[in-house]
């Protein structure tokens, strides 16, 4: 079993990221449901909820929306681009995630994978640790190819942006 854990340490990464995920999502839920018991409590009581406590669910949910995109503005409930494409949710998403999805951020993940798979490769061929040429030079083929798409993706990227 010990042997095990020695050759597999790396493994701790990914099951602890996918443990932080899950948390995440865990408290995410809670909250959510938090909120929505809240507005329940109010909706049972006869009250107004706060214009806060509504405006936390979402602007398109209570018919205001931020641009006019709301009900009676330019292109009805959905917005100009038809149905489901344009409401405000959709706006802000796009709006958030422009720079995201550019060509620098593609360029930066090349530039990245490809230092770790340099880094792996160097430590494949130069390692003093018996038993680490093969599992050095696994990690650092599947870096490359990530590597490779990542590029293929940036050139694509680069190419036909605003077009």
């Amino acid at each position: 079993m010990e042997d095990f854990f020695r050759s597999y340490w790396w493994l701790l990464f990914p099951i602890g990221a996918f443990v932080f995920g899950a948390w995440d999502r865990w408290l995410a839920y809670k909250r959510s449901r938090d909120h929505l018991d809240l507005l329940k409590h109010y909706a049972e009581q006869g009250k107004e909820p706060p214009p806060e406590l509504v405006r936390g669910v979402g602007d398109d949910m209570n018919g205001e929306a931020p641009g006019g995109y709301g009900p009676g503005g330019p292109g009805g409930p959905y917005g100009p681009y038809g149905y489901g494409w344009g409401g405000p949710r959709y706006m802000r998403r796009m709006y958030r995630n422009y720079y995201r999805y550019g060509p620098y951020w593609q360029w930066r993940s090349v530039f990245v994978t490809g230092a770790i798979a340099a880094g792996f490769w160097f430590a494949s061929e130069w390692s003093d640790w018996p038993g680490t040429f093969a599992p050095f030079r696994l990690v650092a083929i599947i870096l490359t190819i990530v590597c490779c798409g990542n590029l293929v993706f940036a050139l694509i990227g680069s190419s036909f942006r605003n077009k």
